[in-house]
């Protein structure tokens, strides 16, 4: 089967999951995509551009089999725009993300149209696949307050259809390249792993706070702080960089190679986050042998196995206390994480690869 995957933004964990599909998939995949930069305007006018190439590509290559799109893209525009080089190809619409709940920073104002580009993609595909359960279940809450804003015909009677049409699909990661590489950890004081994006919705204020504390109790560690940031960096990891200068062994932005590096190294990876709904970087990280600290909200009680539930994921309040005890208990931090290695495996692409292949197959 001949499957376009259209991805107007191809930079990330988006691009590692088109990249890590078409490279697992049994399927011939070609990508179609469009540089990882201005996410408003690829959300607005990146079908009509993509529409362009996917024509492009039909004349060379002829129709695709399935068109598989992802949650950047304005799906009722890229198919009007796309119709002679797609016919009647059928669409699943994967949602990595959605804005539906997405915590606008004090700095920008709230702006709707990008979560009625998800409403109208949904309605508009085939097959609506999300990254996670959670994902799937707080979009659907969201909706009809949603769409009861507008001031007429606002299409709440069409979500029962989108939500029977609908499907759990959790993200492929490529987990085993970390094998590749010999575990590095053990070393003293132990090593905190931040793998986050640095931006307000991961919260890292919070993370912060909470380090701040830990380290006036006295606890001893090491701190990595990697990440991408694509605006104004936070004020507070200024601060950290400040008050942290003994403790870090990295910060700032990490290339592939000193990325698993620190995977490999980290004994706890801790997350904050207002807005996640899969969380490949923490996966990454537990896989690697680094006992995650993580809120009991999100995706993460679904991700997680529920034998690490009750010292991995905290309540409101909790973080710090977290921290000191995964600081403070060595043996018991390292038999948690050894114990999620086999269970945070099923994400690998050699497991995730062959179901994407069946659910796409029986859209066909």
């Amino acid at each position: 089967m001949r499957i376009l995957l259209v991805e107007p933004y191809f930079g990330g964990s988006h691009r590692a999951w088109a990249e890590g599909y078409a490279r697992n998939s049994d399927h011939d995949i070609h990508l179609l995509t469009l540089p990882a930069r201005f996410w408003t305007w690829r959300m607005r006018g990146g079908a009509v551009t993509l529409a362009e190439e996917t024509e492009r590509w039909a004349r060379q290559h002829g129709r695709p089999d399935l068109v598989l799109a992802t949650d950047m893209l304005d799906l009722p525009a890229y198919l009007g725009a796309a119709r002679r080089g797609l016919g009647d190809a059928p669409v699943a619409y994967y949602l990595h993300e959605s804005q539906f709940t997405y915590p606008w920073s004090p700095q920008l104002r709230s702006d709707f149209q990008y979560a009625y580009v998800n409403w109208a993609s949904m309605q508009s595909a085939d097959l609506v696949l999300f990254n996670s359960a959670f994902h799937r279940d707080v979009a659907f809450e969201q909706l009809p307050g949603f769409l009861r804003q507008f001031p007429d015909f606002t299409h709440e009677h069409l979500i029962d259809a989108v939500r029977i049409k609908s499907a759990v699909l959790h993200v492929g990661v490529d987990l085993r390249r970390l094998d590749e590489v010999s575990a590095l950890r053990g070393g003293d004081p132990p090593l905190i792993l931040w793998n986050q994006r640095w931006e307000h919705d991961k919260d890292p204020a919070a993370f912060f706070r909470a380090l701040f504390g830990v380290a006036d109790d006295g606890v001893e560690f090491r701190l990595a702080v990697c990440g991408e940031n694509f605006r104004q960096v936070p004020e507070e990891f200024a601060e950290a960089e400040h008050r942290f200068s003994d403790h870090l062994i990295h910060f700032g932005f990490a290339d592939e190679e000193a990325y698993v590096r620190l995977l490999r190294s980290a004994d706890v990876v801790v997350s904050t986050a207002l807005h996640e709904f899969f969380g490949i970087a923490v996966v990454e990280a537990a896989y690697a042998g680094a006992f995650p600290v993580l809120p009991d909200r999100l995706s993460y009680p679904e991700i997680m196995p529920g034998s690490v539930h009750d010292r991995s994921l905290y309540q409101e309040g909790e973080l710090q206390e977290r921290l000191r005890w995964a600081l403070g208990h060595p043996a018991e931090r390292r038999a948690a994480a050894a114990s999620l290695r086999d269970p945070l495996g099923r994400f690998d692409w050699s497991a995730m690869a062959p179901t994407y292949d069946r659910v796409l197959e029986a859209l066909t």
